[in-house]
This record gives structure tokens, C-alpha cells and sequence, in this order.
């Protein structure tokens, strides 16, 4: 009876283990995150550049290193994605498990060593389900798994941006926005907003604590991007700019506002489409 009793007694643990495993046997980490960058036709190589080196700067940096390792792993994964759209949207260095300075310098490395990726179009959209397919494909079991998507430009091309936002946060992934701001529309009114923050805070970020850091120039974007996954990493939130204040109430908030940030952007987060329809006096589903 004895011997049955631990027989049962040993199964049971080994049952109880076997369901505490994660199902797809992937990496435990605190933070899945898919870093997305902007390289559509309105993106040169020299930003294009500038931008790889500001992440690859970022992720070496000691403040960074600090962050990973006051975490209960005390490691995150990373995978970085170059967008712009379907045909261009690729997957520039894939998931690896970042969790000192010396890891952190291998995939920093990584990146600079990979060729850049000049694409056409602005697909957020495309951007952000190649990182949900990422997010999805077991590699990483992580606490939180946030999408960090930064560009130039409103969503032009592929399927609707709020439709993409809200099926993504619907998974329970964070998308936070790093909007690129400057002055020049070389290729004209659907490349360009003066107001692409809101535009990102009204249509692109949502889930659990999304933010947004603004990037006021590619030359800023180092700094801004380490300050972005400092509170990433860390599962914080910024404070929000005084003047967006625009957030609707609770009551008011319709099923497509509920996965955002609750920021309306006045404008129609289908903008940078009308702009290409205007600009190409051609029905936009040819352009879907």
C-alpha cells in the first residue's frame, strides 16, 4: 500500500510539472519584444542606417543592461523587423535572448552587420503582423510581448491600421509607437503629417500601458529609442505630454477606441489612404 501510495504520490508530481511547463516549450523570458522600423520609400539609407545604429547603440547601453537584469528572469527577447510593405517587410535579425553586455553587443552587432532593407509603401499594418506572427511562433514564453513600431509616416497601404491595431491587442500584445517627426514631404501628401504623434497615439499604439515616444528628427531617434525601451523593459509608462489631453470618456468609447489609447485622432486614422487616393485620383482598394 505504501509503495502505491508513493507510486500516485510520484505521478501526481510529474503530472503537476509537466503542466507547469510552458505548452510551446519556449524560452522564459520577462519581455518578448519585436523591435519594427521604418523603411519605406520616404526613408533614405543614411536614416535607415541612422536608425539600426540608434537601436543597436540603445540595446549596449548600461541603463539598458540595468533594466534587463532588475527583471525576474532577468533576460528579455528581442527580434528586430525592417517594414514598409508585404513584399519588403522582413525579418532582420530573429529572435535571440538578450540578458547582459555581452549578449547584448552580439545582437547589436548583428544588426549593424545586416544589409539594410529599402522598401515602398507604408504598411504599419504589414509591420505589425509580421511581429504578431513572431510574437506567436512559441519561441519566446515571455511575461509581456510588446510590438515597439517607430516611422515617418501614416499607414498608406495593406489592411486598414485600426483593423491590424485592435486584432493584435485583442492577443494581448502591447504596441507602443515611436513616431519620426520632421519637415520634409519629398514624396508627397501620403508620406507626410505635421501631427504624426497624434496620429500614432490615436491609431497605432494600444494594449496594456502603450505609449508613445516622439523622435523630433532621425538624429534623435537614438536617444529616443533608448529611453523607449527603458521603460519598455522596465513594464513603465512615460508621462504623457500636457497637450494630449484629447482622450474620450469612458462611456463615449466605441468598440474600435476601446483597443487604442483612447486618444481620438481628429483627423480619421484612414488619412494617410484618402492622401494616396487624393494624390493618385485612383479608387484606393486598387492600392489595398
Amino acid at each position: 500500500m505504501a509503495d502505491m501510495r508513493r507510486a500516485l504520490s510520484i505521478a501526481f508530481f510529474a503530472v503537476c510539472v509537466a503542466v507547469a511547463q510552458p505548452a510551446h516549450g519556449g524560452q522564459a523570458v520577462d519581455l518578448a519584444l519585436v523591435i519594427a522600423t521604418d523603411t519605406s520609400r520616404s526613408i533614405d539609407e543614411q536614416e535607415a542606417r541612422l536608425q539600426r545604429e540608434g537601436v543597436a547603440a540603445a540595446l549596449r547601453h548600461p541603463d539598458i543592461i540595468s533594466a534587463i537584469q532588475s527583471g525576474y528572469h532577468r533576460k528579455i527577447g528581442v527580434a528586430y523587423i525592417d517594414w514598409s510593405s508585404s513584399v519588403f517587410t522582413t525579418v532582420v535579425v530573429n529572435w535571440r535572448v538578450i540578458s547582459d553586455l555581452a549578449s547584448a553587443d552580439t545582437y547589436a552587432r548583428m544588426l549593424i552587420e545586416a544589409p539594410i532593407t529599402l522598401g515602398q509603401r507604408t504598411s504599419i499594418s504589414d509591420g505589425l503582423e509580421l511581429a504578431t506572427r513572431l510574437l506567436s511562433d512559441g519561441t519566446m514564453d515571455a511575461m509581456r510581448r510588446v510590438i515597439d513600431v517607430s516611422g515617418d509616416g501614416p499607414n498608406n497601404h495593406g489592411r486598414t491600421i485600426e483593423e491590424v491595431r485592435n486584432e493584435v491587442v485583442a492577443k494581448g500584445i502591447t504596441i507602443n509607437g515611436l513616431p519620426i517627426l520632421n519637415d520634409r514631404d519629398q514624396f508627397g501628401p501620403g508620406f507626410f503629417l505635421s501631427d504624426l504623434d497624434d496620429y500614432y497615439r490615436g491609431c497605432v499604439i494600444g494594449g496594456p500601458g502603450a505609449f508613445v515616444v516622439v523622435a523630433r528628427d532621425f538624429k534623435d531617434f537614438a536617444q529616443a529609442v533608448r529611453r523607449k525601451l527603458i521603460f519598455e523593459i522596465a513594464g513603465r509608462v512615460p508621462p504623457e505630454p500636457p497637450s494630449k489631453s484629447l482622450r474620450v470618456p469612458v462611456q463615449s468609447v466605441t468598440p474600435s477606441q476601446q483597443f487604442g489609447s483612447g486618444y481620438v485622432y481628429p483627423r480619421g486614422c484612414d488619412i494617410g489612404e484618402r492622401q494616396w487616393r487624393r494624390q493618385l485620383d485612383t479608387p484606393y482598394p486598387a492600392y489595398r
